[in-house]
Order: C-alpha cells, then sequence, then structure tokens
C-alpha cells in the first residue's frame, strides 16, 4: 500500500523515475503520470518517447509543466498519482518568472489536499559545484528548499542511486 506521499529523490539518470513507477505500478491503482518536462529539443523529445514506451499504455499521462493542483485536485482514492518531476516543474515555474515561494507552497498544499497517493519524484542537485551564472545559482537554492520542503511533508522518502533505492524516511512500498 502507498503512502499518501512518497518522494523519490537521486541524481540524473540514477533509476529514479523506474522505481517510482514500480511503486505506482505495485499499488493496484489506476496509475496516472503528470508529466511536468516541456520538450524543447529532439533530446528531450526522445527521452519523454522512451519514458511513455517504457510505461505502457495502462498509464493515463497528463501534461502539466507548471499547474500541477488542478489533476492533483481531480485524482481519486482509486488512482495513484506519479508527479516526475519536482525538478522540471520548478525550471518551468523559474523560467515563466513565477513567485517560486508561492508556487512552492501552493504544491505542497496540492499534495497534501490530494484524494489519492502521490510519489514525487525530484533530482538532487546540492552535490555538485557551485554553479558560475546567477540564474543556475537560484535555481540550485530553489531546487534545495523544493527537496526539503518535500521530504519533510512525506511519508516516506526514497534515494536512488544507480538504480539502488535506500529508504531515508518512512517505510517504503
Amino acid at each position: 500500500m502507498l503512502p499518501e506521499m512518497t518522494f523519490v529523490l537521486g541524481g540524473a539518470a540514477s533509476g529514479k523515475s523506474q522505481v517510482a513507477e514500480c511503486m505506482i505500478i505495485n499499488s493496484g491503482l489506476s496509475p496516472i503520470y503528470l508529466a511536468t518536462a516541456r520538450v524543447w529539443d529532439d533530446e528531450v523529445d526522445a527521452k519523454v518517447i522512451l519514458h511513455r514506451t517504457r510505461r505502457g499504455p495502462e498509464w493515463h499521462t497528463i501534461d502539466a509543466p507548471i499547474d500541477v493542483a488542478t489533476p492533483l485536485g481531480l485524482a481519486t482514492s482509486s488512482q495513484a498519482v506519479l508527479l516526475d518531476c519536482a525538478t522540471m516543474w520548478l525550471t518551468n515555474v523559474i523560467l515563466a518568472e513565477r513567485d517560486v515561494a508561492q508556487a512552492q507552497a501552493d504544491l505542497l498544499t496540492a499534495l497534501a489536499a490530494c484524494a489519492a497517493p502521490v510519489v514525487v519524484v525530484s533530482n538532487e542537485v546540492g552535490q555538485g559545484i557551485v554553479p558560475e551564472n546567477a540564474l543556475a545559482r537560484k535555481f540550485r537554492e530553489a531546487q534545495g528548499r523544493l527537496n526539503i520542503a518535500l521530504a519533510a511533508q512525506s511519508d516516506c522518502t526514497v534515494h536512488v542511486v544507480a538504480g539502488l533505492a535506500r529508504t531515508l524516511k518512512g517505510t517504503a512500498p
């Protein structure tokens, strides 16, 4: 059984999306995928196609690059929602020049109010070097604050490295 909110954190290409997808599928609930990525180039397009193919047709995909509150509010207890990923969502919020603190507060409120269990995927970005430009530093700081808030609100937090999942908080599904 899935907790109300599970937070899956890891580096880029660590296997975190596959771990999260397995949690959703193993729940036996109807899988909903909230896709936050925007397709800006052929590389992102290929990655989106790979993810959709891997998930298969049983998943209902909703494109939600910024507004994740609406689909979270429509989810039911017979569904399980995968929000993949908070990192792309935050990128979209920053590039749209939205108020990051307010957007984060709205996201956390929507996650808490969601009737369905939710698994949120996010990238750990704080283990690298200090970026050389202001926008990248702003993003890194905002992502760190968002990850802290998501981990604090989650019932279960899982860290994924090289496809291996380690539970940091709660009991993993």
